[in-house]
């Protein structure tokens, strides 16, 4: 799992590539902590979750992202998913988080 921090008006990107399992999810968590804290930082209030490059996420990674969602609603910013492939929109489906979070169909759309 790789992860990178990019922003645009209004937001701050994190683009995950790979795959968020039992041997990343740990990294998985400092980048969405280091994408709240940039938010905060500069202002803006969503951070959007780049899933086009994801190939899977397990259980761990899923509870990465509701421990995220914590912290940014406390922060008082959003948490948006963009562009999951088949794959995740399915992980997502299953798992409920479809009905956690919101899903957009491209980052550009995200907010």
């Amino acid at each position: 799992m790789n992860y990178s921090l990019g922003s645009r008006e209004g937001a701050i990107i994190v683009a995950v590539t790979g795959r968020v399992d039992e041997s990343s999810w740990v990294a998985f968590g400092i980048g969405l902590g280091e994408a709240i804290e940039k938010a905060r930082e500069t202002g803006v209030d969503c951070v959007v979750i780049d899933l086009a490059g994801l190939e899977y996420m397990s259980s761990r990674g899923l509870r990465v992202l509701t421990m995220a969602k914590r912290q940014a609603e406390a922060a008082g910013l959003t948490i948006t998913l963009a562009a999951p492939n088949e794959v995740m929109r399915e992980i997502l489906a299953i798992s409920r988080y479809d009905k956690l979070f919101t899903i957009s169909e491209t980052v550009e759309a995200a907010r």
